[in-house]
């Protein structure tokens, strides 16, 4: 930012009375071209959310309801280190510093930081997730809840490429959820870094990296349109019961899973 012009400075002065002038030390222009203003905006954010129902209509409907995003409000996130990684119980969403950024390049970086030096925990619930239409209704997904950890977050959006990237470490203690309509249901999946080791836990290798890039780009007719482009993601998942039809089949764990080289083209019909 530039500091401020000798004009500016002359239009304040005016407005300030005689005896206060006499008090006001003019600065010379090399002082002045050190006066510049703030590099940036910081937010320090604490919140909870609360939607009665998401609907979403084309021909039909999908509905979700009861949809509550804040805090997870326990301590006791990956029980297996002993340690409380979030720090104090609030079913707020909170513990989050966003700094905004604009670069001397253009670019802006929103860079998402703990407040103290813990993770960022977040609860997400929601009710039943409904097909509806002429035909009648479908309840596709129901008792959906997810405890997790944020350990960082990081936007850029580029000028020279025009593209989003966001950068993010999650880690998932406890996910559950059912399929009503295929009388299924999942419960206690977990999902870490890849290298994270139950027999030996340590916090910085429980969370699994995000790497994503989004942007606009042709599909396969030639149309521009949104493109969301995955490079590699590595983590472990472990899923503690399967149940269909109300009674469990027993637990899944997929040790080194890896997504890579995904590229998503995203569009109307």
């Amino acid at each position: 930012m530039k500091g401020l012009k000798p004009t500016l400075l002359a239009l304040c002065v005016a407005g300030v009375p005689p005896a206060a002038v006499a008090e006001i030390q003019m600065l010379d222009d090399s002082a002045m071209g050190m006066i510049t203003g703030q590099a940036g905006v910081t937010i320090e954010l604490e919140t909870k959310l609360n939607i009665d129902r998401f609907i979403y209509t084309d021909e039909g409907s999908l509905e979700i309801n009861d949809i509550s995003v804040g805090g997870a409000n326990r301590t006791d996130m990956f029980s297996e280190m002993n340690l409380n990684l979030n720090g104090q119980a609030t079913d707020r969403l909170d513990n989050i510093r966003i700094n905004i950024d604009i670069a001397q390049d253009g670019d802006a970086i929103i860079n998402l930081l703990p407040i103290s030096f813990n993770a960022v925990d977040l609860r997400v619930r929601t009710g039943a997730w409904n097909l509806t239409g002429t035909g009648g209704s479908t309840t596709i997904l129901d008792n959906f809840n997810m405890d997790m950890l944020i350990g960082s977050g990081t936007i850029r959006i580029d000028t020279a490429t025009d593209k989003l990237n966001l950068l993010t470490d999650i880690a998932i203690d406890d996910l559950d959820f059912d399929v009503p309509f295929l009388a299924l249901g999942i419960r206690d999946l977990q999902l870490t870094g890849a290298d994270y080791d139950l027999s030996a836990p340590q916090p910085l290798r429980v969370f699994a990296n995000v790497d994503m890039d989004i942007y606009k780009a042709a599909n396969a007719a030639g149309t521009e349109v949104l493109a969301v482009d995955l490079d590699t993601f590595e983590a472990d998942m472990r899923i503690g019961g399967v149940l269909i039809g109300g009674t469990s089949i027993g637990s899944v764990a997929l040790d080194n899973l890896a997504i890579t080289n995904t590229a998503m083209r995203i569009y109307g019909h």
